[in-house]
């Protein structure tokens, strides 16, 4: 059968998606997970996406298709996440905030960390949603790129506002309205990931460092600089040193970054585009200074007080990772109790405590404050408004746009 050409990956891609990381604590959690470039690559290790006859290109949803929901007979949701992307006890095995939502509804979770990258997982499930088949999962997370492909196939069900009464009101305004979700008619946010500028003090040796351009441009920093393999940071962060907007720009926007980027890889400015694994280089000193994740950080600055960071003026970048019920999932309404339950402000702080990424819960500053005071006035876990204010979002990308653009950056990364 002929396949669908524009959504599959070049080699260069798939050499991209496959950097490794290291080892850490960190190596192991979503924190760290090496989140698939591209934003529309969906194949990996000859896991074929939107390859099958008859799969039709991202266009327009139709809905999601339901089943018939047995959520009041059955009182249990089979939720799959990533590894290490949940508040955890001492012993590994109780998850405190999934046991008190069991306690307090009857509902059992059936938890599976087995999303380890969003092409692997893709090309899992895809399948089973062609075909109109279950996926045997209620309620899955998928990172924004990937959720907005999946509800443009319609692959996954549109929520049930009377179900989520606390996700509608305490959703942060700074994630309400997506333009692959308007309104927030299929998911709700999980976490937030912040893309800022990290640094090591003691190898910036008194450079000081407050803008991409500082990166790209100051021969102080010359191969002790670095970018990240996911191009939708990199290009984002220096579209906005350039004065351009990552929700509304062209494609000549996109390839003069993509020409400035290749002018600082030429002159040897940039050292390398990574993984992760970035962690390693910074906290080494071989990075002086990268663009980086801010759950990194929040976890690298635990352990080495050399470890800074910078939000620059022109902005910083946002991604999410998102809740969302697959097409005939077997309990619905559960998994849309349990999407509100997060949306609490008690459970949404005991999360946001353990995964230090931006939680996406609005006000929950005091009764993360009174878990964590550390955490709770970290602008990298709760952004204030003026760090909300200078947030930006990548915007959707056609399949044609995702296959050439991510050419050009995989040209550029040496990929």
């Amino acid at each position: 059968m002929k396949q669908y050409e524009p959504d599959r990956l070049t080699p260069a891609e798939v050499a991209a998606a496959r950097r490794s990381f290291r080892k850490s604590r960190s190596a192991t959690t979503r924190r760290s997970v090496l989140r698939a470039s591209a934003g529309g690559a969906l194949a990996i290790g000859g896991l074929g996406a939107l390859s099958g006859c008859g799969i039709p290109a991202a266009g327009k949803t139709q809905g999601g298709v339901s089943a018939d929901d047995h959520s009041a007979k059955e009182k249990e949701i089979d939720f799959s996440n990533w590894p290490e992307y949940i508040d955890t006890d001492e012993s590994g095995k109780h998850r405190p905030t999934l046991d008190a939502f069991t306690k307090r509804t009857g509902i059992k979770v059936k938890y599976t960390e087995d999303i380890n990258d969003n092409d692997e997982f893709f090309g899992k499930i895809q399948p089973q949603l062609a075909a109109g088949q279950s996926t045997g999962r209620d309620l899955i997370v998928l990172t924004d790129w990937l959720a907005a492909r999946m509800i443009r196939l319609g692959y996954v069900q549109k929520l049930d506002a009377s179900n989520l009464p606390h996700a509608y009101a305490n959703l942060s305004d700074q994630f309400r309205s997506p333009d692959w979700d308007p309104g927030r008619a299929y998911s709700y946010v999980w976490q937030g990931i912040s893309t800022v500028i990290a640094y090591n003090k003691k190898a910036l040796d008194g450079v000081e460092v407050k803008s991409i351009s500082d990166l790209l441009d100051n021969p102080k920093l010359k191969g002790r600089v670095g970018f990240l393999t996911e191009m939708r940071d990199s290009v984002g962060m220096t579209m906005l040193d350039m004065g351009k907007d990552p929700a509304k720009f062209t494609t000549d926007d996109y390839d003069a970054v993509i020409a400035r980027l290749q002018k600082a890889v030429d002159k040897g400015q940039i050292r390398r585009f990574t993984g992760n694994d970035y962690t390693s280089d910074l906290t080494k000193g071989d990075f002086a200074a990268c663009v980086a994740w801010g759950g990194d950080i929040v976890q690298l600055q635990s352990d080495n007080p050399d470890v800074g960071y910078v939000i620059p003026e022109s902005g910083y970048m946002t991604s999410t990772d998102n809740l969302l019920i697959p097409n005939k999932a077997r309990h619905k309404t559960n998994a849309e109790r349990l999407i509100d339950y997060y949306y609490e402000p008690e459970p949404a702080a005991e999360l946001a405590a353990y995964v230090n990424y931006v939680s996406p819960v609005a006000d929950v500053k005091p009764y993360l404050a009174k878990i964590d005071k550390t955490a709770a006035n970290n602008p990298l876990i709760l952004p204030d408004k003026a760090m909300a204010a200078k947030s930006h979002a990548f915007r959707s990308l056609s399949s044609k746009e995702e296959t050439s653009y991510q050419q050009k950056f995989a040209k550029l990364t040496g990929a």
